[in-house]
């Protein structure tokens, strides 16, 4: 019981900071240039997200450079900077990934 007044807790306060956010800037009063800079946000969180889940394995160290892992999203990075889209390079990746690891 006690893990669901947490988990509840938590949601309420992820909640309040995201409406807080909402409430307090008004878009039509951001700058400009502050629009420009937060359309590359998106672009900088998804890499850190992905990269040590890539990486690094379950103990922490490095991978080798054949593991499947390594080896897809090197060909995803080409496809996305080839077709600069976003869900193409995605779903490449997964492919790929799935191919080498149920093929190969």
């Amino acid at each position: 019981m006690n893990i669901w007044i947490v988990i509840i807790i938590t949601g309420i306060i992820n909640y309040l900071t995201r409406l807080g956010s909402v409430l307090i800037f008004n878009p039509k009063k951001i700058g400009k240039n502050t629009k420009q800079v937060l359309n590359f946000v998106p672009s900088a969180v998804f890499p850190a997200i992905i990269f040590p889940a890539v990486f690094f394995d379950n103990s922490g160290t490095f991978v080798e450079f054949n593991d499947p892992k390594v080896v897809s999203i090197l060909i995803a990075f080409m496809i996305g900077f080839i077709t600069k889209n976003l869900v193409i390079t995605i779903l490449s990746g997964l492919s790929i990934y799935w191919v080498i690891i149920f093929l190969i």
